[in-house]
């Protein structure tokens, strides 16, 4: 085809464009030779060149290296690798297979994927994934700029990208719906909810076939691209359309004020366990790249639950974890990332897990990152429980023990009053090694993708999987759930009732705590599931956000905008140390414990109600807080509110809308030395001065 093939260069990895041509580069270590394949149109089912890599000059140390001239952006090419079939050592080259550069910052050829092909001996090309070339110079950021809102500032919203604005309800128009362009057509609706910064569900290319026969992978917890946006998350369907649609995103995003964290899945591939398909890592180098079984090598380690595990702390691939994720910030301007399963990070070579993990101390000290916002998922699915105490100096963390301690509170369980406090105060029972760390790395929350919706919390005992094909076996059994007396859907307006109580009283105790809060996409307007504790394989309206619940629940949207709105204005809830428990005499912001009884907070195990008072003295901020899950009204004391000022009702969940939360502007003032909590319901009182014409 009258191309220049020159030798090129080892670095950098992946595809580079030159003014002349591109630079490719991949890595192997055993790989006894390497085609480059490049393909016509991103459909071509054949290459229409293939290169063959002469190790004597397209080969430094374990790269593998070519320069082609007259390529440019919008190139598709791929790899073929021989090499031994050896599983018995680790190795299963299979030089029949088309294979995706593990730095492709594009991918095509889904809509012709074969899976199953990909599985079994055989040339595949015609169904395979392709890598496409791209040039970051054209783009325009038009001087974006980050918004690097601090963690005390921070209210995270879990987002899934797809499931946003896929339903015929969100008004997108079809071509955009589940799209990064949907996302921006939703901008104005988070604004006005008050997040601070999306959580996305996994946004880079992955196998959307990695499910049960007839369902398809939702959640996108298959990655098959580190670098490379998802192109079923594009409206646009040329090859370059996903990078630069996410970019559109993240610039729209943050010209609101939002940033965007990444949900990032650097334990576990695609390419499953010694059944699955050959797709880019295994092909290349499978024994560099996965942790194998000690005794077997044709078996993987599945410290992930997914069939295999990422060998992160070689060399090789933790310097790839940390270009990826230098990647998304320096290229696609993201602010922080969510890893999820991060311990499986902690484990070394071999899976066994290290007091002083390599690879995470890279990540938290890397001068790219530094302003970025790390959040581990501590804890992995072989055990590894690492919540108060993962590596680092940086990681925030999810923390499990809010969401399931929080639960058992409002469900009314026994024992629960004591871990209930700890958890409002970030947790110091458990982030005791760092008693300096901030109490805003503790990412709180009562909900996520992986669980009940928070609408479901309130209406299931059990999980309700069968949809997912797999004899409702998936998903955990530890709901820490009550259906208020009936299971599922209910006619019954005093079950109807309670459920919105509860989960107004989740919320109120998410918000209410010290802590970064997180909500679960749709949760502010009662999103159900059906009692599906593991939808990541509905892609349908079930996992969907449903945009009629937003006027059938409108009453319960306004209640979490609002307190939102109440806490993000608030200096008692951006604080970045530890409030004091002891001392209230000082200026600094504290705590007081109470019971029903002023100071005598009840620890014992058949507690279902506690109370307390937190004071900033010099920002001239206080609120009373009671909590009751009990099953009967109770009556609790009140303080004196400090000089000045009155107690005024911000939130009762036993109320009904809209006086169950009302901005400070429209509060109700107390003036009895007491008050009746209903059964089962939170009451939030701040201290104010200004008048007010409605006394209770």
């Amino acid at each position: 085809m009258g191309r220049v093939v020159l030798p090129g260069n080892s670095y950098p990895l992946g595809a580079t464009i030159y003014h002349d041509g591109v630079n490719f580069c991949v890595y192997s270590q055993h790989a006894t030779g390497i085609d480059l394949l490049l393909f016509d149109a991103p459909d071509a089912p054949y290459p229409a060149e293939t290169i063959h890599l002469d190790p004597r000059c397209h080969r430094s140390f374990n790269y593998w290296h070519v320069f082609v001239s007259g390529l440019g952006a919008g190139q598709v090419y791929a790899y073929r690798a021989a090499g031994p079939y050896r599983p018995e050592e680790g190795h299963r080259f299979d030089p029949s297979k088309v294979l995706l550069d593990p730095y492709a910052l594009a991918v095509v050829g889904q809509d012709t994927y074969d899976r199953q092909a990909a599985c079994h001996p055989g040339e595949n090309s015609p169904t395979a994934l392709r890598s496409v070339v791209v040039d970051h110079r054209a783009y325009d950021w038009e001087d974006d700029t980050p918004p690097e809102v601090p963690y005390a500032s921070t209210v995270i919203y879990e987002m899934h990208v797809g499931g946003f604005t896929r339903h015929p309800s969100s008004g997108v128009p079809p071509h955009k719906r589940g799209t990064f362009a949907g996302v921006i057509e939703k901008i104005p609706y988070l604004k006005s909810l008050g997040v601070t910064a999306v959580e996305l569900l996994p946004i880079h290319a992955f196998d959307e076939r990695d499910a049960p026969l007839g369902l398809s992978n939702y959640w996108g917890y298959s990655t098959i691209a580190f670098f490379a946006p998802h192109y079923g998350y594009s409206s646009r369907k040329d090859p370059l359309g996903p990078v630069y649609e996410f970019r559109d995103m993240v610039k729209a995003l943050h010209r609101e004020g939002i940033e965007v964290i990444l949900d990032v899945v650097f334990n576990h591939t695609a390419e499953g366990d010694h059944r699955g398909p050959t797709l880019s890592f295994r092909g290349l180098d499978n024994l560099t790249y996965y942790i194998l079984e000690d005794d077997d090598n044709t078996r993987y380690a599945n410290y992930s639950g997914c069939g295999n595990t990422v060998k992160a702390h070689h060399a090789v691939v933790g310097r790839f974890i940390l270009d990826c994720l230098r990647y998304w910030v320096a290229e696609m301007h993201v602010d922080g990332f969510r890893f999820d399963l991060a311990s499986v990070m902690s484990r070394d070579k071999a899976g066994t897990p290290l007091e002083d993990p390599p690879i995470i101390w890279t990540i938290e000290s890397d001068p790219i990152l530094a302003r970025t916002k790390l959040i581990a998922e501590a804890w992995d699915a072989a055990g590894l429980y690492q919540v108060g105490s993962f590596i680092g100096d940086r990681f925030a963390e999810w923390n499990g023990p809010f969401r399931d301690d929080v639960r058992r509170f409002v469900r009314g369980d026994n024992g629960t009053v004591d871990k209930l406090a700890s958890r409002i105060l970030a947790s110091p029972d458990i982030f005791v090694e760092d008693p300096d760390r901030e109490t805003n790395r503790s990412i709180n929350f009562v909900t996520c993708h992986d669980g009940f919706t928070l609408s479901d919390v309130v209406s299931y005992n059990r999980k309700h999987n069968a949809a997912n094909g797999e004899h409702n076996r998936d998903g955990s059994d530890a709901n820490f759930s009550w259906n208020c007396g009936e299971e599922g859907p209910t006619q019954r307006a005093e079950i109807v009732a309670l459920r919105q109580r509860q989960a107004k009283n989740l919320l109120t105790i998410l918000l209410m705590s010290q802590g970064t809060p997180m909500l679960l996409m749709g949760d502010e307007v009662l999103r159900t599931q059906k009692g599906n504790n593991n939808a990541y394989c509905q892609n349908n309206p079930l996992a969907w956000f449903d945009w009629d619940d937003l006027e059938r629940n409108r009453d319960f949207w306004r209640f979490t905008r609002d307190a939102i709105a109440l806490i993000q204005n608030l200096k008692l809830f951006q604080q970045t140390n530890w409030l004091t428990v002891t001392d209230q005499f000082t200026n600094v912001p504290h705590i007081i414990w109470h019971g029903v009884t002023l100071n005598k907070p009840d620890w014992s195990d058949y507690s279902h109600s506690l109370a307390f008072t937190l004071h900033h003295p010099a920002a001239k901020e206080e609120l009373h807080v009671m909590l009751n899950a009990y099953w009967e009204p109770l009556t609790f004391e009140l303080p004196n509110p400090h000089p000045h000022t009155r107690w005024h009702r911000i939130i009762d969940t036993a109320r009904p809308a809209p006086e169950d939360m009302v901005l400070p502007s429209r509060s109700i003032e107390i003036t009895m030395p007491t008050y009746t909590v209903d059964a089962r319901s939170s009451v939030v009182l701040m201290a104010l001065t200004a008048p007010t014409t409605d006394v209770v």
